[in-house]
C-alpha cells in the first residue's frame, strides 16, 4: 500500500519554503466536491450576508465543510489526515474551515504573521482552473521563516510595492501555482501569498489545521479562537463536522471544542453593538 505521509523530502521543502502542492490528489472525488460546495452555497442564498454573490468582493461562510458530511468526512480521507499529520503531528488539530468566493485580485498578505504562534497551515482546495492571469495563487517561497532578514523585509515592504520596488502587485517575483479541480495546496500560514487578473466568481475553500497546544499555552487558543466570533457563531466547529465523528477524527476536534465556549457571549457582544459581520 503507498504511504500518505510526507517524505522527508516534502518535509525538508515545507520547512524550507512554506509550502507542498499536490497535482491531481483528489481528482477522483472533485466532481462530489464541487457539488457539495454548491449546495452549501445554495442553503445560504448564493453569495454574501445571505444575498447572492455580486462579483464585487469575496463572499465567506464559515464554517464550511462542518456543514456538509461530505466534506467533514474528507478530514477523514488519509491523503488529507496525512498531510496534517505529518505537519502538524499525529494529534493534530483541525482549526476550521472557510467556504468562499472571490473576486477580482487578492492583494499579498500572510494569514497572519508571528514567528512565536503554535504552527499553524492552511490546506486550500481549488475548484476552478486557475492560471497566471486568471486568479491562480501566487507564493513567495521562504516568506513564512519570521525572523529571517528577507521574510521581514517583504513583511515590512510587500504591500507598498509600487512605491517601495516600483512593481505593482502581480508584477513582484513569485511562485505561480497553477491548478485545476482536484489540486490540493498546502501552505503555512505566515507564508505570503496573492493572486491577480480572477474571475469574479472564484470558488475555494480551505480546511485549517495547527499543532496541538500545550496547556500552558491554552490562552493563546482561546484567544485566537475568539476571533472568529466575528462570523456571529457559537461554536467554532459545525453539526455535521461532529454529529459524524468518530474516536479518530474526535482526536482533532477535542481542544477546540474544550477552548471555544466563549464564542457565544462574544458574539452576543457583536450583536449589541450591532457591528455588520466580518466576512474577510
Amino acid at each position: 500500500m503507498t504511504s500518505t505521509r510526507l517524505t522527508d523530502e516534502q518535509m525538508a521543502f515545507f520547512d524550507t519554503f512554506g509550502f507542498l502542492s499536490f497535482p491531481g490528489l483528489l481528482a477522483d472525488c472533485i466532481d462530489q466536491i464541487i457539488d457539495e460546495f454548491e449546495a452549501i452555497w445554495a442553503v445560504h442564498g448564493g453569495g454574501h450576508h445571505g444575498q447572492l454573490h455580486d462579483g464585487e468582493r469575496r463572499s465567506c461562510i464559515f464554517p464550511f465543510p462542518d456543514q456538509s458530511e461530505y466534506l467533514s468526512a474528507v478530514l477523514d480521507d488519509p491523503r488529507i489526515h496525512d498531510i496534517a499529520a505529518s505537519i502538524c503531528g499525529d494529534d493534530f488539530n483541525y482549526t476550521s474551515g472557510d467556504g468562499n468566493f472571490y473576486a477580482g485580485d487578492t492583494h499579498w498578505h500572510s494569514d497572519g504573521y508571528d514567528g512565536k504562534r503554535v504552527l499553524s497551515i492552511k490546506i486550500a482546495f481549488y475548484l476552478d482552473p486557475l492560471t497566471r492571469d486568471t486568479g491562480a495563487l501566487r507564493i513567495i517561497p521562504g516568506s513564512h521563516r519570521v525572523g529571517d532578514a528577507f521574510a521581514d523585509a517583504l513583511e515590512r515592504d510587500i504591500r507598498e510595492s509600487g512605491k517601495i520596488w516600483g512593481l505593482p502587485g502581480n508584477e513582484v517575483p513569485a511562485l505561480i501555482l497553477e491548478t485545476t479541480p482536484g489540486d490540493i495546496v498546502v501552505f503555512n500560514h505566515n507564508l505570503k501569498h496573492a493572486t491577480f487578473g480572477g474571475s469574479e466568481r472564484r470558488r475555494m475553500y480551505t480546511m485549517n489545521f495547527c499543532r496541538r497546544y500545550p496547556e500552558d499555552r491554552l490562552d493563546e487558543l482561546r484567544t485566537k479562537l475568539g476571533h472568529e466570533a466575528r462570523f456571529w457563531i457559537d461554536r467554532i466547529h459545525g453539526d455535521a463536522m461532529i454529529r459524524t465523528a468518530g474516536p479518530e477524527r474526535m482526536v482533532h476536534l477535542k481542544q477546540v471544542m474544550e477552548n471555544d465556549t466563549h464564542l457565544a457571549e462574544l458574539q452576543r457582544e457583536f450583536r449589541q453593538t450591532r457591528q455588520e459581520p466580518s466576512r474577510g
